[in-house]
């Protein structure tokens, strides 16, 4: 892809609420691509095994409190945001100024939601402006070609993060420990994707969860659109 003269990759981000399916998704997704002959570079936001991460770490560890609002929407966003620029500068830039396809677990988009879900609606769309000038203007970090949020019910995704931590709550960090939280960031999640251009990836019928090649089979399909 060139974008003013200059050739990059595809940066495709996977979103969802915990509990969404988004490590499914992505092993399917990753290894079809490589059947293609399009083996992705695989990123992970935020880099919990990297040291840009430690703000990151502190946040949701509580050190900063033990609610999520404890910390404001800008400033949880600048912890993210380091974390996200390191990463790009030391690990990925080189594959996707190469053209490489950068396949990413979470991404700015994740602020998007989990952090306008502190603020009043009203502030949203300030809060979403702000958010993209600062990281892909301000930081320079590339902007995503699609983003994928895989609409998971907050009480479906809860009851698999609970099956995930074998019922032990104090394995959750501050943002899964909030159910009234998660509820707020689906919310803000379908307002960032209408306001944004993300597609929404619907994981249930009716009431009745989708199967994971159900799901990898409307993504795919999704992916090969935008490759062509």
């Amino acid at each position: 892809m060139a974008r003013g003269g200059e050739r990059t990759g595809m940066l495709v981000v996977l979103e969802g609420l915990d509990g969404s399916g988004k490590s499914t998704q992505l092993a399917l997704l990753r290894a079809w691509l490589a059947a293609q002959g399009l083996p992705p570079v695989m990123i992970k936001a935020p880099d919990y095994e990297d040291e840009s991460s430690v703000l990151v770490r502190q946040y949701l560890g509580g050190r900063f409190g033990s609610r999520p609002e404890d910390v404001g929407a800008y400033a949880a966003s600048a912890f993210y945001a380091v974390d996200r620029y390191a990463s790009f500068r030391t690990k990925w830039s080189e594959d996707y100024r190469a053209g490489r396809i950068i396949l990413a677990d979470r991404y700015t988009t994740s602020n998007a939601y989990h952090q306008a879900a502190k603020l009043p609606a009203a502030q949203w769309p300030g809060f979403f402006d702000w958010l993209e000038d600062f990281e892909y203007g301000k930081l320079g970090i590339p902007r995503p070609d699609l983003v994928l949020f895989l609409d998971m019910p907050p009480q479906l995704s809860w009851a698999l993060v609970a099956r995930r931590y074998e019922g032990n709550e104090q394995r959750r960090d501050i943002h899964e420990a909030d159910r009234t939280y998660l509820l707020a960031c689906r919310e803000t999640a379908l307002a960032a994707a209408a306001a944004l251009g993300w597609e929404v990836v619907p994981c249930v019928r009716g009431t009745n969860p989708l199967t994971p090649e159900e799901i990898h089979e409307d993504i795919r399909a999704r992916v090969w659109r935008h490759i062509r």
